[in-house]
């Protein structure tokens, strides 16, 4: 009597994709990180500052939230994109929809309702020495539909329904193939969405928010494309033909656009003496250089993690699947382990940027920490 065994040799083995967890845990940490370097002198919109006046202070916290603008937010939607094919084809239009909902939309409702409110009370009444109870505070709101920070998730949510009605429109066959991206093409697409921003800046430049969502129309050119591009890159495969070597070229790109070509937009704001909002938009030379270089260091730097962490983070880790399981918590209240961090130093009397030295990895600490016990609850843990 004989028996038939299938070898395991012959059965293809699942690719790993460990080190994307890895990736999204980097990029919560930049979260949190651009938010505090917003407290303490770089630009951009946050709930509570302590603004450095040093411009030698200024200028590397300047560096490193544009550098994080010009591709986590993007790459996050990328991301998340990449794997609502495969949900979607599993679950089917209706159970995915729902699903999509419960887990993006409670956390819309939670911040907007509750967690928004207590930490615009936390500022008034610490940070702006307005000693009222949370009730008199809550009795003069006004900004009850406010996503924050959930800005993302807000989109996420539209980007995944237009998908979804799109799918079920067209009743398209969305089998899975593999086709090659070159660095070619790659790049191209890069320089593309450079000049699709310029153009996009000329009506809603950087800065302008589409009330009360919390869009910056003029950063969405890149959203959008890599949300679609995430799409692609699964049904495609995109990803098995970015490879280690591609990585590292893409990482010596990107460096010459940060250590190079940035500082020169310093040169160029000293010497010419042309406003700085000509950077964010409007029909300005010098918004068509910062629209071409944030989206080739973007896409360049995407590609860098992609090719980089494959060969470097794809191991499966204790700590690493626990810390990407918390991200999505991470990402929902750091904010207000920010501000209370934030106000909790704001009567110590240093230099802000000193202080953001010290804040910046309590919170990064902090936050993980709340989010471990948040997933924890029962029922919440479903959620995020």
């Amino acid at each position: 009597m004989s028996t038939q065994t299938t070898a395991p040799a012959l059965i293809p083995p699942k690719p790993k994709i460990a080190y994307i967890d890895h990736l999204k845990v980097i990029l919560t940490v930049l979260v949190i990180l651009h938010h505090t370097f917003i407290t303490y002198g770089a630009p951009g919109g946050w709930y509570y500052f302590q603004k450095t006046s040093s411009e030698a202070a200024k200028i590397p916290m300047t560096l490193f939230v544009a550098v994080n603008q010009s591709f986590f937010m993007g790459f996050f939607f990328f991301l998340s994109a990449y794997f609502i094919r495969p949900s979607y084809e599993k679950k089917g239009p209706a159970r995915f929809v729902k699903d999509r909902l419960i887990r993006l939309g409670i956390p819309l409702i939670f911040y907007s309702f509750i967690l928004g409110p207590i930490m615009n009370y936390l500022v008034y009444y610490f940070g702006k020495n307005h000693h009222i109870t949370l009730i008199q505070f809550l009795s003069g709101y006004d900004d009850w539909i406010d996503f924050g920070v959930l800005w993302f998730v807000a989109a996420l949510l539209l980007f995944t329904l237009l998908y979804v009605a799109w799918r079920e429109i067209s009743k398209s066959r969305d089998n899975k193939a593999t086709t090659t991206l070159s660095p070619g093409k790659v790049m191209a697409f890069a320089a593309t969405l450079g000049v699709i921003s310029f153009l996009v800046r000329l009506i809603f430049p950087i800065g302008w928010i589409l009330q009360p969502v919390g869009f910056q129309l003029g950063h969405f050119t890149q959203y959008v494309a890599l949300f679609i591009a995430g799409i692609l890159a699964s049904k495609y495969n995109w990803l098995s033909s970015i490879t280690y070597r591609q990585g590292k070229r893409a990482a010596f790109i990107a460096s010459l656009l940060v250590i190079i070509v940035f500082p020169l937009f310093y040169v160029l704001l000293t010497t010419l003496k042309f406003p700085s909002s000509w950077f964010s938009g409007g029909f300005h030379w010098p918004a068509v250089l910062y629209a071409m270089w944030e989206q080739l260091t973007g896409v360049a730097i995407i590609t860098a993690l992609i090719g980089i962490g494959k060969q470097s983070l794809n191991r499966e880790s204790l700590l690493w699947s626990k810390l990407s399981r918390y991200t999505f918590a991470v990402y929902i209240f750091h904010p207000l382990v920010v501000i209370s961090l934030a106000l909790m130093f704001s009567g110590w009397n240093i230099e802000p940027a000193v202080k953001l030295l010290i804040v910046a990895p309590l919170a990064v600490t902090g936050s993980f920490l709340l989010a471990s016990i948040i997933v924890s609850i029962p029922g919440v843990r479903k959620i995020v």
